[in-house]
């Protein structure tokens, strides 16, 4: 069998050596150390090229280009049509039905006042129409982003005891929030949210919505008495507690809502084109339990309600803003947390619905949107806010067409601000607390769980602690430790790189992994490597001690078949983006450890900047002329030719 491919590879190798001419390596074209800073910084903060509408255009033209590139609403403004105003008023009152029971929850959650969650459902929005990029996005409160905003300020300061102190840091963590997000716009860092995967998201957001429908169970049972904390066996206890407190009336109407709420839900999903069945459900339930409970308000006192909501549009609230004192550190710490989490849905929102209707939403300009439509609620009486998923959704089935579809909305918001806040009176908490129950349920995804152990089991298991650190640490440390374990990921591949070794596949000039094809046979005389990473001071310890591994192991496996000695190590360099110092040190060093061992050490196709480093150090110079080639199958060809001409 070993004869036999042996007398393979001498054919293929006669191949090679017939058919392929052996071409030179070469340098990339020389350039400025300033230029190459330009195409760097270039590559890092502007990939997509912002200005490249700018080039050769008059000067009118750049200053038109200009406004619809800081609004975006003059782009698609000028092609505005009646056709499209019907689709977005539809749209629009649409998701006005949803946001505004919304609003009203979300700001329980967040442990603010009722009338904070309708005040911003409607500056954000405005904001938001304007200097937005996406058609979609429904803006508003969102749930995660308020939970932890009412987890992390209740933990020191108390929202009963001082509520204006706690509304205080709230508009303020709202501010840093907005001055994060649009920083990171401006100064085009949105890379950093990307250390948020997708699998500690998914634990996350899992996490999170147990935890916040388990803090609804303070409504649903007619709790009075309920604990500040956010962990699920504090939460727990507090309910087994408190049983003496439990009321059958808000449990039957809590339950009976919360199953209204489902069906309609589950309805939605099954038929999406009767979206409108759970787009209306939380407004539907809001009238009918408000009615009920005031025909039944001289029996029903065990129910608890709203109460008294004050008419008017948004009160400035500049002068609450808290940027001195001893809790502006919790303050900071709360909206870089929030403005994280609400970011990170936000654009994941504005993507997900561009993607379905082919248009492109520019990441920077929605961070720069988000950030400052949350400034300027912090100074309107509005806590953080976002691109909402559901309200999205919502804004998506029902036929939006531009962004007018949040103006539509927010003029409904103001409506019920200016003339229907008295009707809200006899509103029931119990059914505010269905609908964050209910809306809150669809961000477990557990088929998205069942896919990251199926196909990578580290991100399962990233997932499995980003959930369990919220369920049973807290929300903020749990987002820590998933952002922790994403920065983890990201070491473990930098610092422990693929390494592999190839084969050539018979009949061709083609060199691929032994292990992936089988049928790939190995070259006589040589060990042919392959690196897949870039070679940093990380990595490049390891990948020495790897490769020399990868030398004796296939020495051992020469002995024991009575294989032909190995002569030659090929590193094929190709998907070697980038190598520094360390990465120049290990490969000298290496060369001089198989030179002592009668090996030679040879390096076949290095990219552009990587060849530039290679002559620049001088590292070419000591592997000689034959020991840098274009292809791998060029190198043996030439290596093996070599030897056979000498005597």
């Amino acid at each position: 069998m070993n004869c036999n491919r042996v007398e393979h590879f001498e054919e293929t190798i006669m191949k090679i050596q017939t058919e392929i001419p052996i071409h030179q390596v070469r340098l990339p074209p020389e350039r400025t150390s300033l230029n190459k800073l330009k195409h760097r910084l270039s590559e890092i903060f502007f990939p997509d090229d912002p200005l490249h509408r700018f080039k050769n255009q008059p000067s009118f033209t750049k200053f038109l280009l200009t406004l619809q590139f800081l609004f975006p609403i003059f782009q698609w403004g000028s092609q505005y049509t009646l056709t499209l105003l019907r689709s977005d008023v539809i749209s629009g009152l649409t998701i006005a039905s949803l946001a505004i029971p919304q609003g009203i929850s979300y700001a329980k959650l967040a442990n603010l006042p009722p009338i904070i969650g309708l005040y911003s459902s409607f500056v954000p929005p405005l904001i938001y129409a304007l200097l937005g990029s996406s058609r979609h996005v429904g803006v508003g409160p969102v749930s995660i982003a308020s939970l932890v905003m009412g987890s992390m300020l209740s933990e020191t300061v108390s929202f009963t005891q001082n509520p204006t102190l706690y509304l205080q840091l709230a508009f303020t963590a709202t501010f840093v929030a907005g001055l994060f997000q649009a920083s990171l716009g401006i100064l085009r860092l949105g890379f950093v949210i990307d250390f948020l995967s997708k699998a500690t998201l998914v634990g996350f957001m899992a996490g999170a919505a147990i935890i916040v429908s388990l803090q609804q169970l303070k409504g649903l049972l007619g709790i009075v008495h309920f604990t500040n904390k956010m962990q699920i066996i504090p939460v727990l206890v507090s309910v087994y507690k408190q049983k003496d407190e439990w009321s059958w009336q808000t449990i039957v109407m809590g339950f009976g809502f919360l199953a209204f709420l489902l069906t309609t839900r589950h309805i939605s999903l099954r038929k999406p084109k009767l979206f409108w069945a759970s787009a209306a459900a939380p407004l539907t339930s809001v009238i009918l339990s408000t009615i009920l409970v005031f025909l039944l308000r001289n029996k029903a006192h065990h129910i608890s309600v709203i109460g008294h909501l004050a008419k008017g549009v948004n009160p400035p609230s500049v002068n609450l803003l808290y940027f001195n004192g001893p809790y502006l550190a919790l303050a900071i710490k709360t909206g870089i947390v929030t403005g994280i989490l609400s970011l990170t849905e936000g654009i994941a929102v504005g993507r997900t619905f561009a993607a379905l209707k082919n248009y492109q939403v520019d990441g920077n300009k929605e961070m720069m949107a988000i950030g400052i439509m949350n400034i300027a609620g912090s100074c309107t009486s509005c806590y953080v806010t976002t691109g909402s998923f559901s309200r999205s959704a919502v804004n998506y089935n029902a036929g939006a067409q531009t962004a007018v579809s949040n103006i539509i909305m927010a003029s409904a918001v103001l409506v019920t601000l200016l003339f229907l806040m008295p009707l809200f009176y006899y509103t029931p908490n119990v059914v505010l607390a269905t609908i964050i129950i209910a809306a809150v349920i669809g961000l477990i995804d557990y088929q998205a769980a069942y896919k990251l152990w199926k196909v990578d089991k580290l991100d399962f298991l990233a997932c499995m602690c980003s959930f369990f650190g919220v369920l049973f640490i807290s929300v903020p440390l749990g987002l820590s430790i998933a952002v922790a374990i994403s920065v983890f990921k990201i070491l473990l591949h930098v610092s422990r790189p693929n390494t592999l070794v190839l084969g050539n596949i018979p009949g061709t000039q083609i060199f691929h992994n032994i292990n992936q094809y089988k049928e790939a046979l190995r070259v006589p005389s040589f060990l042919i490597l392959a690196v897949e990473s870039p070679i940093y001071f990380a990595n490049s310890t390891y990948l020495r001690e790897r490769i020399l591994r990868w030398v004796r192991e296939e020495e051992e496996r020469i002995k024991e078949y009575n294989g032909t000695s190995l002569q030659c190590i090929i590193l094929d360099m190709t998907a070697v983006t980038a190598i520094d110092t360390s990465g120049l040190e290990t490969l000298g060093e290496l060369r001089k450890m198989l030179e002592k061992r009668s090996l030679q050490l040879v390096l076949v196709n290095p990219v552009g900047n990587v060849m530039e480093k290679l002559h620049m150090s001088k590292i070419l110079d000591t592997f000689g002329f034959k020991g840098l080639y274009l292809t791998v199958g060029e190198a043996v060809a030439d290596i093996s030719k070599s030897e056979k001409a000498q005597p």
